[in-house]
């Protein structure tokens, strides 16, 4: 029997192999991935992947994404990434009997928001001036697709399961909401560092306003939050998994983007953190 009384917070597990599996290779995967950022191996559509492009072969470089294939404009390649996830999200809801109950149908929904905002941010807010390799675009999207559809899934397969003693849903929701409003501020605020909006200063610069001024990576914090907020909403070992992988994962984005301003600004300051005020 599922010690409900060691997590109350969560349902029971399903008897899912597939669940099970997406589970550990999530958190396995995503972990490992904030260590290799950590040591200088980064995902091909941030500004570091764009520097160490630039020292290992230039134009040439960047031309062929870094490994031969093709490449897209930053912009095109977030579009490739998020909209597939945005459309598996808001189509469950066609899906006869896919979403059934008031916390799967706010899973979905929230979901949705979550990529129906990440699409927006890439068409009106965010500026680009980089490119991004196809099959580092695909491999994101794919990951993304997949994971959205899994909780889905997860989600579905709780149905008739006894609930967790502890209910999380609605302050589930207040944390989704916190952490999706505070992503998008930050986004923002990131976004005015080209007000030019035509692409014609591409240097970086050190951000300001908001929590800016405690950590590197306040945009990062807040998207941690909105996902332990889907976690909270769905209560399943799967959604807490993709957290606790999120978490990892950017919490070695964000030790990365500090030690980069650092070798960029003499001027940053110490007391600056990377992504949790006054810890980490």
């Amino acid at each position: 029997m599922w010690p409900s009384t060691w997590l109350p917070f969560l349902y029971p597990p399903p008897a899912s192999v597939y669940v099970a599996a997406m589970s550990a290779v999530s958190l396995v995967s995503m972990a490992n991935a904030g260590l290799a950022e950590l040591r200088g191996n980064h995902m091909a559509y941030s500004k570091f992947w764009h520097v160490v492009a630039a020292g290992a072969g230039g134009d040439k470089q960047r031309r062929q994404g870094g490994g031969g294939g093709a490449l897209l404009k930053s912009r095109d390649g977030m579009l490739v990434a998020y909209a597939p996830a945005l459309v598996a999200a808001a189509a469950s809801f066609a899906v006869p009997g896919a979403v059934e109950g008031a916390r799967a149908q706010i899973l979905s929904a929230a979901l949705a928001v979550h990529f129906l905002k990440r699409v927006l941010e890439v068409l009106f807010v965010h500026r680009y001036s980089g490119s991004m390799p196809l099959d580092t675009a695909v491999t994101i999207a794919t990951s993304y697709l997949l994971s959205t559809v899994t909780m889905i899934y997860a989600q579905h397969l709780s149905r008739g399961l006894p609930d967790p003693p502890v209910d999380l849903l609605y302050p589930g929701v207040v944390v989704f909401a916190v952490g999706i409003t505070g992503n998008f501020y930050h986004h923002y605020l990131l976004s005015t560092l080209r007000a030019d909006g035509g692409g014609g200063d591409k240097g970086y610069k050190i951000p300001r306003g908001g929590l800016f001024d405690l950590v590197t990576c306040p945009h990062y914090l807040f998207e941690i939050t909105g996902f332990f907020g889907f976690a909270m909403i769905a209560q399943t070992v799967y959604a807490l998994a993709v957290a606790t992988g999120t978490a990892a994962y950017l919490a070695g984005r964000s030790c990365a983007t500090r030690r980069w301003y650092e070798s960029k600004f003499e001027e940053f300051p110490a007391r600056i953190k990377a992504l949790v005020p006054f810890v980490l």
